[in-house]
Order: structure tokens, then C-alpha cells, then sequence
């Protein structure tokens, strides 16, 4: 990638480096003449036309000591020339994220004899070549390659289990539908492993097993994940369709349910089917790594979802509150997101891009009922429930003054532009508050529309009324904002277009009305809640984050590096930086407990709190004038008022 200078701009700008930008960008527009100035790439447009034949498709994942698949698919093919794709936009990750620079090894061949294949010059996920006359089949291997630290991508295969995404496996046909291109997929598992996925077993063989043919829509919705120790639990019995929590773990110990646990994952099933009054699946799969190696992953699916949480989920089940919620939201996307779908966010093929303008709709709302079930389910306690819309209530009254200049809308686009990075000074950034955002704007339509119907409807109706149609298909059904306004109409006559615009498409939107109009509002007392308190119990979790956003306005890891810093925050006045380590607290090594007792002895007094932070090699302290002590979140009832909060929670009545 050629640097980009920003010539004179800057006031240290070196004149010797100005010069040689600008004789650089003399000999770039000289050399230009005559150049083609629009790139113009080479891969045919998908059509709705059956592609013929079936691609047979094999993943050897058996080695797991370095941590490749090794893949080969057979494609059927005529003579003429031919695009392959790598899948670039996946749906979920909202982005144009496949992994492309995993693959490695690429070799095509026909009839033992190798074909030469070329990268679109300005597409990297596409690979052209000549398929010679006379030849009907081409054979495509190459391996994909798992992260080994983290730091050099994703880590897909562990010594104990694995994740298989068939988007990372698979080349395909440019030129088609992906529902139109038929895949026949296979895998060899490590010696002794077991495995859940939607994919249906056509046949085994040793440690391969062999699945039933389906369109690559379906194949790359359709993850595997197995491992060496591997559960499986009926979580829906005697239903009509059934749902089954497939666990892999790191240890045996950690596969152990309660019989208390197990019937709230259970009550998690019957609570959605009551919701949404439909299934759009006739087997569900929750795919579940419990690990502290291959964990931190969400992804919906049709049929299943992706899932990893820490090793510890059911043995340490007291402490792990936080995150609990993760289950409900994916198993919500069958309904939102995978049946019901963003109209711009459906693709002919997985090489379109996508569009994520009502992201607020999809993964708000999925955000909402994820925490609303959660509770509903009994996964978490009402005062838990409480105290997690507390903290994400918090947030956006204190920790998000980019709501000033950037609407929720816009946040949206982040997906693309960050490519699901972590962002510097996210309070700033908003980084894809879509979620946490969409979440308290739709408590608020939820307020509403129980106040406008004195409390006979809510938004269950809308939820039931707008993805509980067409129970039991399969088929995608594309939603637009009219389409929303119109279902919220239906439950209860509103301006709801302009309610909704107010929300998602204005900057500073009254987000945190929803809480009011429920009953509750939000306080804060030095004292953090017994859900807060278990973040803190924590630090071993690789999400862990020690919060002072309320307070002096820092989140720090557990080595003390701060991971962000609130925009106009005190810290930030006081010229903190996030990035910097905190090393000490007034002349104290930094501890978490250093700093709490900082903050709390500095309230009412006028003496700074002092912060000696390292960064890049440097030392400096930072006088920090701050004197309202300890700050975190709770919610309190307003006397007088509906308790519609209580009401949202209830459990529903099979």
C-alpha cells in the first residue's frame, strides 16, 4: 500500500520529505497518461441459474497439533473460462471480513495435470483460470490456516476441540446464486472426537463422516464445531422440533450440568417458542465451546449458532452472570436475522456487499429480547436483569458523547469501515452502539406500546406478529423500515416512523426514555451492584476489563493497560491517554483495589488524584482532578408508575 502523505499540513512536516512527496505525486500523474482509471474487475455477476453439478467438498481437520485444514473439493466444470470465489461478506459479521489471507497452498488441477489460476487484479477473493477442453472436473486443494496466539487471527483448533466454518473451507462458482450451487460436504475429525452441527450425517467411515448434499447457502450456514470431550443435551424434548446444546469443552469437569442449569437452558427454548409463536428450523443446534483457548465467539446461523464462553460457565455458575445472555441473542437471530432479514442485507452470494442500515433493527432487537429471555428463562434473576440494563443505561448517559455527533444510524457503518476492529477512545467512536443502543430504543417502543394500549399489548405482539409468521419455513423473508413502522402500527396506531427516526437517525436521541416510561430510573451509589462485582471477580477472563467509565472515566485490563479512556471525561481533561499503562496510584504500585481506594479517599477534598502512566517507553504522572468519589449504576423504582420493567420479565405461560 503506497503511504499517504499530508503534505505542509502538518507544522513539523520536514521540508525534505515534502519535496519527495511532491516529486513522487509529479511522477505518479505523469506516469498516468493513458492508464485505465477505473479498476474494472473480472468476476461474472451472480445469476439465478442452477449451477451444474455438485462440488464435493473435503476438510481434513485432524491436525490439530499445528492447527490446519486441509481441504480438497471436486467441481464439476465445462471448458471455458472460470472465476472462483473465496466468501468475503459472511452474514453476521456484517463486514467484508473472510478471511482470505488464511488460505495458503493453492493448487488446481484436472486429471492429474496442474491449471494455471490468476488473482482478480482488484478483487483478492477471486481467482481466474482457463478450464482446458475436454475436461469436466477440476480438483482445488489448499489448507486453511488457524491462529496459533491470537495475535496472527482468529484461534480455530485447539488440542481440544475445534471450530469448523465451512465460508473459511470452500471455494465457488462465480456466476450463481449461492442457493443454486450444490455442495456434497465431508470432514475427518481428530481420532475419537465427537461433533455437532445443523448438517444432517449422511454416513461414517472411521473418523470421516460423510454429510447429506445441500446448497452452499446452507453449507456455509452450517458450522461444526467437535472436540474431544463433547456433550449433548436435549434442551427441547418432546417438541416439534427438536434443540440440542452441543458442548465441547477443555475438561471433562467442565461438561457437568446442575439439574438447575439445565432447566433454564431448557425454559431459554420454551420462552423464545412462546415469544415468537413459530420455529423457522426443523433441528436447532446450539454450538457451545466452554475453553479458555477457543471462547469470546457469537454467530448466528438458521439452524444453529456459534457460542464460546469460559471454561468455567457451569462450574463457577454463581459467579459467571455477565455474558450469560449470549445464548438467548444468537438462538434470537433464527427468528431476526436468519428468517427475517434486512432487505439490504440479503445477497445473491456471499462476494456482494451487503448493507447494515437497520443493524439497530437486526441486532438491536435481537439485543433486547437476548436480555429479555435471558431473564424470562430464569439464566439470570430479575435483579441481575436490572443490573445489567443499569450498566448499559450508564453508558449512554455518560459514557457516549459521540451521541453528539454521530447518530445511532450511523454506527451502523462501523462493521465496514472498522472491519469489527477494536477502536481507540470508543466513547467517542461509538463503536456498533447499534447493539447496546438498538437495545434501549426498543425498551422504549416496548414502554410504549403498553402505555398506548394501557398495558393489554407490548412488544411480544410485534415480535410474534412480525417474525412468527410462516411457521416452519425455511425461507428468507426481507424486511425495510416501512415494514417495521407498519408491524408496530398494527400492534398499536403511533407516529411510529417519527419515533423510530428520533431514535436511530438523530443525534443526542432520548435513548434512556424507555427506563422512565417502564417505571424505573437510573442512580448511582458508590457501591457497584452483585452483578457488577463479578466482572471484578473475574480478571482471569480475556474480557475482562476493570470500570471506572462512570467515575474518573477509565476501563483498564488486568495488567493495568487502559483500554479506554471518556471523552471529556476527567481523565481525559487531565491528558490521560487510552493505550498508556497505569503503573502507579499516588506513589502506590497500581492495583485495582489501589485505585478504588484513590478515587473513594479523594471525594469532597481538592488534592488531584496523581497517575504515573507508562507509554511507549515513557513515564509521566498525571494530575487527575476529580472529587466525586465512586460512581457505578443501579436502577430504583419511580413511585407512582407502571412497573412495566417487572412486566417485560415475567415468565410466559407455555
Amino acid at each position: 500500500m503506497a503511504a499517504a502523505w499530508s503534505v505542509g499540513r502538518s507544522p513539523g512536516f520536514p521540508r525534505a520529505w515534502t519535496r519527495l512527496a511532491a516529486a513522487v505525486s509529479m511522477a505518479l500523474a505523469a506516469g498516468s497518461a493513458g492508464a485505465q482509471l477505473a479498476p474494472t474487475s473480472q468476476v461474472p455477476a451472480p445469476q439465478d441459474t442452477p449451477y451444474p453439478g455438485t462440488v464435493a467438498i473435503h476438510v481434513d481437520a485432524s491436525d490439530t497439533r499445528q492447527g490446519i485444514f486441509r481441504v480438497h473439493e471436486t467441481i464439476p466444470v465445462q471448458a471455458g473460462a472460470l472465476t472462483l470465489l473465496y466468501p468475503e461478506w459472511i452474514p453476521g459479521n456484517h463486514s467484508p471480513t473472510g478471511p482470505i489471507a488464511m488460505l495458503a497452498g493453492l493448487a488446481l488441477s484436472a486429471d492429474g495435470k496442474p491449471i494455471r489460476w490468476k488473482r482478480d487484479p482488484y478483487d483478492v477473493y477471486a481467482f481466474h483460470l482457463e478450464v482446458p477442453a475436454g475436461v469436466s472436473q477440476l480438483d482445488a486443494d489448499f489448507q486453511y490456516l488457524s491462529g496459533r496466539t491470537g495475535d496472527d487471527g482468529s484461534i480455530e483448533m485447539t488440542d481440544a476441540m475445534l471450530d469448523l466454518a465451512w465460508s473459511e473451507m470452500a471455494l465457488y462458482p462465480a456466476g450463481h446464486y449461492a442457493r443454486d450451487i450444490r455442495f456434497e460436504p465431508s470432514v475427518t475429525l481428530p481420532h475419537g472426537w465427537q461433533f455437532g452441527s445443523a448438517l444432517e450425517q449422511a454416513s461414517a467411515s472411521g473418523d470421516r463422516v460423510n454429510f447429506k448434499p445441500v446448497p452452499f447457502n446452507t453449507l456455509v450456514d452450517s458450522p461444526i464445531y467437535a472436540g474431544r470431550y463433547f456433550s449433548r443435551v436435549d434442551l427441547n424434548p418432546g417438541g416439534q422440533a427438536p434443540v440440542h446444546l452441543d458442548i465441547v469443552a477443555d475438561a471433562p469437569k467442565d461438561l457437568v450440568m446442575t439439574p438447575e442449569q439445565l432447566q433454564a437452558h431448557r425454559a431459554l427454548v420454551t420462552q423464545a417458542l412462546k415469544l415468537f409463536g413459530s420455529h423457522h428450523y426443523d433441528h436447532y443446534d446450539f454450538l457451545f465451546s466452554l475453553s479458555d483457548e477457543l471462547s469470546g465467539n457469537g454467530l448466528e446461523h438458521h439452524q444453529s449458532s456459534e457460542n464460546g464462553l469460559d471454561a468455567d460457565y457451569l462450574t463457577a455458575w454463581d459467579e459467571s452472570g455477565p455474558n450469560r445472555d449470549l445464548l438467548a441473542h444468537e438462538y434470537t437471530h433464527s427468528w431476526n436475522g436468519k428468517f427475517r432479514r434486512p432487505a439490504d442485507l440479503w445477497t445473491p452470494n456471499f462476494n456482494v456487499p451487503m448493507g447494515d442500515s437497520l443493524l439497530w433493527v437486526y441486532e438491536g432487537q435481537t439485543e433486547y429480547w437476548g436480555i429479555v429471555l435471558t431473564a424470562r428463562s430464569g439464566m439470570w434473576t430479575p435483579q441481575q436483569f436490572r443490573d445489567a440494563l443499569a450498566i448499559d443505561a450508564a453508558n449512554f448517559e455518560r459514557n457516549r458523547p459521540g451521541l453528539g455527533w454521530r447518530s445511532l444510524e450511523d454506527t451502523t457503518n462501523d462493521p465496514t469501515a472498522a472491519r469489527r476492529a477494536a477502536l481507540p477512545y470508543r466513547s467517542w467512536q461509538m463503536s456498533e452502539d447499534y447493539y447496546t443502543g438498538g437495545q434501549m430504543l426498543w425498551l422504549a417502543a416496548d414502554a410504549k406500546l403498553r402505555e398506548l394500549t394501557q398495558g393489554r399489548k407490548s412488544l411480544d405482539d410485534f415480535a410474534h406478529a412480525f417474525f412468527g409468521v410462516d411457521d416452519g419455513s425455511f425461507v428468507t423473508k426481507t424486511y425495510t423500515f416501512d415494514d417495521v413502522v407498519a408491524a408496530l402500527n398494527g400492534v398499536a396506531a403511533y407516529d411510529w416512523a417519527s419515533f423510530l427516526h428520533q431514535r436511530a437517525d438523530a443525534v443526542q436521541p432520548p435513548l434512556l426514555d424507555g427506563l422512565a416510561a417502564s417505571g424505573w430510573k437510573l442512580v448511582y451509589t458508590d457501591k457497584p451492584s452483585e452483578y457488577e462485582k463479578q466482572y471484578d471477580s473475574r480478571p482471569e477472563s480475556s474480557r475482562h476489563l476493570y470500570n471506572f467509565a462512570w467515575s474518573i472515566g477509565l476501563t483498564l485490563d488486568k495488567h493495568g493497560q487502559i483500554n479506554d479512556v471518556r471523552w471529556n471525561g476527567p481523565a481525559f481533561k487531565a491528558g490521560v491517554s487510552s493505550g498508556a499503562t497505569l503503573v502507579a496510584v499516588n506513589g502506590k504500585d497500581y492495583s485495582r483495589e489501589v485505585l478504588h481506594d484513590a478515587i473513594a479517599a479523594a471525594k469532597g477534598g481538592s488534592a488531584p488524584i496523581q497517575l504515573l502512566l507508562k507509554y511507549q517507553g515513557s513515564f509521566r504522572s498525571v494530575p487527575v482532578d476529580y472529587h466525586d468519589g465512586l460512581q457505578y449504576p443501579h436502577l430504583v423504582r419511580i413511585d407512582g408508575t407502571p412497573d412495566y420493567l417487572s412486566q417485560i420479565i415475567a415468565v410466559r405461560k407455555p
